[in-house]
């Protein structure tokens, strides 16, 4: 291999072109600071991208990360993005079967709407006020979380004095979300609908003692001060073609495909050993941010690697000519695939395809969810395809973990996804093989990827979507002021793996930036 390219000195090396390096190499460079960001790929983006994964066909898919909610909009604001989101007309779409005879419960579309949608399937109106009371709560929670997720970390006690409400603080950072669940609400179906926010990304039961489930759940219900998921315009890779824009006007070098090595630190200073195509080199650093796993950050600094973790998801991207029909007479397909289309995911669902997948067998009746970026958002289709009808479908299944595809990858692959595709079939009115678009070479256009394909392509620990499991959004006992700090003064942790870290938020590339700006 060549000789080390040489050393040059910054202020700031960021390890890591995902969302949250750029927007940390953003606010850095806007504030005067020199700054490196070193990317393994020959793109940035990380997690949060677009692609055209089907040969020939012009649709750019969000094709891991795929809709928005914890982004702040200070975020958006102080770096003076150019990006947007819409929001979804219709929250959800669950099909059902009562008294043998096809149905389903939209929620959205107006009160009235929602409120009839729920008398229809549970002859009353228990269920809605039960609804409508749960989420104010969680509604009220969220007005005061949310605004702290970009500030020095509360406490546990400050966090709870914020939220200032002992029956909301119990149900949701005390007591497992499946007692409160099971004590709201009645109808199984109903049940399941709430309970899937809890287990997105998350491998738990609803009772789990760890609380793992309500720390997911607390995080899907508190985005934006409102809870709303919204779809980006152009797809998430639109926004960090944006970041990445941001961090360059503001003089930040973004160098792909250089890949981190090592880091060296005193504590004082620091230095990046990178990998490029021509050989080795070096960068010196004040500080080094690292936007990568915590199992990542262990192998770069030489530090004690972290407990195991696995994701537990199957993400599927499709490409269809049109949007199927349903067997429920009363849904209309743009409707009910424009939120989040349940399948599978009534409450004993839920609860039996966990129990399967932890005794290592796949579950008979994969849980998944999926939604239609294209109703809301149809900039993401090339000439033509809106016209015609295509659409996209993106479908995130549940309680597959990671342990599941080792003996093989590709076969479990094949089986869980025929498995799934079953489920969704059993409520549609024609195979939705019928209405899969082709590639150019005659291919059918849906691609899966499992855990195992995650941690191959993104280094994501056993394809953990949250990097590990989700923290409270408190400081506990090694938090740190901001929720980033490392065993090293000057090495900071600004992935999804960081305190208030998952999902596509900025939050831990803010909070890093912020805590270097503290200090100098």
């Amino acid at each position: 291999m060549p000789a080390n390219q040489g050393t040059r000195a910054y202020d700031a090396v960021i390890v890591g072109a995902g969302h949250n390096g750029l927007v940390a190499a953003a606010y850095l460079a806007r504030a005067g600071r020199s700054v490196l960001v070193l990317e393994r790929l020959d793109h940035t983006g990380g997690a949060a991208v677009s692609t055209r994964p089907f040969a020939g066909v012009d649709a750019r898919l969000s094709r891991y990360s795929y809709l928005v909610s914890l982004l702040p909009e200070k975020i958006v604001r102080d770096l003076g993005l150019d990006f947007r989101v819409r929001s979804r007309t219709i929250s959800s779409y669950t099909p059902a079967e009562r008294a043998g005879r096809p149905t389903g419960l939209l929620v959205g579309g107006g009160e009235q709407r929602t409120r009839e949608a729920f008398a229809r399937l549970t002859g009353g109106d228990r269920e809605y006020e039960a609804w409508q009371r749960f989420y104010g709560m969680t509604a009220h929670v969220a007005q005061r979380v949310f605004p702290t997720l970009t500030e020095p970390l509360p406490t546990r006690g400050e966090l709870r004095r914020r939220i200032d409400d002992e029956a909301a603080w119990r149900a949701l950072f005390e007591e497992p979300v499946g007692a409160v669940i099971e004590r709201t609400f009645t109808d199984d179906l109903v049940r399941g609908v709430v309970l899937t926010d809890a287990l997105i990304g998350t491998f738990a039961d609803a009772h789990d003692p760890t609380l793992v489930q309500n720390r997911c759940f607390l995080y899907h219900v508190i985005g934006g001060g409102t809870g709303a998921w919204d779809v980006p315009v152009g797809g998430m890779g639109a926004l960090t073609d944006a970041l990445a824009a941001a961090a360059r006007a503001a003089g930040a070098r973004i160098a792909t495909g250089h890949e981190a090595l090592r880091i060296d630190t005193d504590g004082t200073t620091a230095e990046v050993v990178y990998r490029t195509a021509g050989g080795e080199g070096t960068a010196a650093a004040r500080h080094v941010l690292v936007n990568a796993s915590p199992h990542e950050l262990a192998a770069l600094t030489g530090g004690p690697a972290p407990e195991p973790v696995e994701g537990a998801q199957l993400k599927v991207n499709m490409l269809l000519t049109r949007l199927p029909r349903l067997r429920d007479p009363g849904a209309d397909p743009r409707e009910a695939f424009a939120g989040t289309f349940h399948i599978a995911e009534g409450y004993r669902q839920l609860a039996t395809a966990h129990a399967q997948a932890a005794a290592g067998e796949l579950p008979a009746a994969p849980p998944s969810e999926i939604y239609c970026h294209s109703l809301t958002d149809p900039t993401i289709l090339g000439a033509g395809l809106a016209e015609r009808g295509y659409h996209t479908l993106t479908l995130f299944g549940l309680h597959a973990p990671a342990r599941l595809f080792d003996r093989d990858n590709e076969a479990v692959r094949e089986e869980l996804l025929t498995s799934t595709l079953a489920q969704l079939d059993a409520h549609l009115a024609e195979p939705l093989a019928d209405c899969l678009a082709t590639d150019a070479d005659g291919r059918p256009c849906i691609e899966a990827k499992t855990p195992l394909d995650l941690e191959r392509d993104l280094r994501l620990p056993g394809g953990n979507i949250f990097h590990r499991a989700l923290s409270w959004p408190y400081a506990e006992q090694d938090g740190g002021r901001w929720g980033v700090e490392t065993r090293h003064p000057n090495v900071l942790l600004c992935g999804a793996g960081a305190v208030r870290g998952g999902g596509v938020s900025g939050v831990p590339g803010h909070n890093a930036a912020m805590a270097v700006l503290e200090r100098h």
